[in-house]
C-alpha cells in the first residue's frame, strides 16, 4: 500500500486506530501494511465473513495484495481463517481475531510490569500466594494501588490478612484496603496499632468478667 493510498483509507474513515496500538505496533513485529490491514480487520469485530472482494474494495487494493496480507498475519499468528457453521446451519469461512487479542493481552502485561519494576515485589508476593500468574485486570488493579501512592507495607498487610482468611482473591484484598482506607490507615503500623487496641480492649473486658466470677458473694455486705 502506497502512502497516498493509506492517507485515502484514513480519510474515508475505514479505519480507526487506538492510540495505544499505534504507539506499540512495532512491538508486534509487523510492517506498516500488515498493521494497517490488521487495524482494518480489528474495526470489523471479533469474527466476520472472510470476504476478499469486500476487503479489496474497502481498502482500494488488489485481491492478491489482500491474500498476501492475510497470509502474513496468519503466519505471524495474529488471525485465523476457519470454516464454521452459521445460525442457518450453513458452512461459512470466517476470520477470527482471538489470537490478536491474546497477543495484545500479553503486551499489556509486559507494559505494566516494565512500568512498575521497582514495585515488582508486590506482584511477586501476590503471584506466589495465589499460586498462579496474575491476569491483566489484576495487574491493572495493583498498578492503581501503587499509582495512588498506597504504602507497600499496607498492601502486604492486606495480602497477609487475605491469606490468613484463606481467600486468594484480589478483589478481597482490594476490599480490605478500601475498608482500611475508611478507617484512616496509611501503613502497616496503623493496622498493628488498631489490632493492639482491640486486643487491649478485649483483655480489659475479660479481666472485668473474671472479677465478677471471683467475687465472693457470700461476704458481700451491702
Amino acid at each position: 500500500m502506497k502512502n497516498a493510498k493509506l492517507i485515502e483509507i484514513f480519510r474515508n474513515g475505514h479505519i480507526v486506530i487506538p492510540l495505544y496500538l499505534l504507539k506499540n505496533y512495532k512491538k508486534f513485529n509487523l510492517n506498516m501494511n500488515e498493521f494497517v490491514f490488521l487495524m482494518y480487520l480489528y474495526n470489523l469485530g471479533d469474527k466476520f465473513i472472510f470476504d476478499i472482494s469486500k476487503f479489496s474494495q474497502d481498502l482500494g487494493i488488489s485481491t492478491n495484495e489482500v491474500l498476501e496480507l492475510i497470509d502474513g498475519l496468519t503466519g505471524k499468528g495474529f488471525i485465523r481463517v476457519e470454516v464454521i457453521k452459521n445460525d442457518k446451519n450453513l458452512m461459512e469461512e470466517v476470520v477470527l481475531l482471538e489470537d490478536f487479542y491474546n497477543k495484545l493481552s500479553l503486551l499489556t502485561i509486559d507494559e505494566v510490569v516494565s512500568e512498575v519494576k521497582d514495585d515488582g515485589d508486590i506482584f511477586d508476593i501476590i503471584e506466589k500466594e495465589f499460586g498462579r500468574t496474575l491476569s491483566p485486570i489484576e495487574y491493572e488493579i495493583i498498578k492503581a494501588w501503587l499509582e495512588n501512592n498506597m504504602d507497600k507495607s499496607l498492601i502486604k498487610e492486606a495480602i497477609k490478612e487475605a491469606v490468613m482468611s484463606g481467600v486468594s482473591n484480589l478483589r478481597y484484598i482490594d476490599k480490605i484496603l478500601y475498608e482500611w482506607g475508611k478507617l484512616g490507615f496509611k501503613n502497616a503500623k496503623d493496622v498493628e496499632e488498631h489490632r493492639k487496641k482491640r486486643k487491649d480492649n478485649r483483655d480489659k473486658v475479660e479481666d472485668v468478667d473474671m472479677e465478677i466470677v471471683d467475687w465472693n458473694w457470700f461476704d458481700d455486705d451491702e
